[in-house]
């Protein structure tokens, strides 16, 4: 069945927007998406594609994930979802998709599949939650952009603490795509509650990254941003 995926995703294959793909993913040699390869298909596209597959198997859903090609892994993470929101047995998908960090490797592939079945899954069961603070650990970048994606489920339900948590394990992460995500899912909380990111901006502010902080505060009026600039 995953050849009829491939052979949907190869009919949509596009040069010139792969083009533009590879250069807005970084894939040249010693940047973040060194070696990956693209076929230029639009995400709206992947989503009706996967959407006709939702009922594969995870033994072909792997041969997706192992994929080179960008978008057969990203397609392939679309599928999964689709098997996780109809599946009886979401634990299962939960530890295949942890089998496969190494596999979701680009912030695309994170920020769209984390907070779908990482998140939801944990919400609902907590006992598991010391796989984000194993996750945010990692030597892995994608590894750690999945344990605080993976929190915006619990933003979502005004759930903030593990969020924060892993925030203020990661305000010392030499990675920008970590600052980027932090100071995102900081701004994410203080959509729902100001006072909250800004009594963590309040101890925090004065040691974050720069980027970190400029993202967590992008939705502040001026003399707010002003007063959390001058550090």
């Amino acid at each position: 069945m995953f050849k009829k995926v491939l052979k949907d995703l190869e009919s949509k294959k596009d040069k010139d927007q792969a083009r533009i793909l590879s250069y807005f993913f970084k894939t040249k040699k010693g940047q973040y998406g060194e070696g990956d390869i693209f076929w230029g298909i639009k995400v709206p596209v992947q989503r009706i594609i996967s959407k006709k597959f939702k009922d594969l198997s995870l033994e072909d859903i792997q041969i997706l994930l192992d994929s080179k090609v960008h978008e057969v892994r990203l397609t392939g993470l679309f599928i999964l979802i689709e098997r996780y929101n109809i599946s009886e047995n979401k634990k299962e998908i939960f530890k295949f998709y942890l089998k496969n960090t190494k596999n979701i490797n680009n912030w695309d592939l994170v920020d769209l599949s984390a907070p779908k079945i990482l998140g939801d899954f944990l919400i609902n069961n907590s006992k598991e939650i010391k796989v984000l603070y194993n996750l945010v650990k990692s030597d892995n970048l994608w590894e750690r952009r999945i344990a605080i994606l993976s929190t915006f489920t619990f933003i979502k339900n005004n759930n903030f603490e593990e969020t924060l948590k892993i925030a203020e394990i990661l305000l010392k992460d030499e990675h920008d795509l970590i600052h980027k995500s932090v100071g995102w899912m900081l701004r994410e909380i203080g959509k729902r509650d100001k006072n909250k990111e800004k009594e963590f901006l309040n101890n925090y502010y004065r040691i974050m990254p720069r980027t970190m902080l400029r993202y967590s505060i992008e939705k502040f009026d001026p003399k707010e941003k002003e007063f959390y600039m001058k550090k």
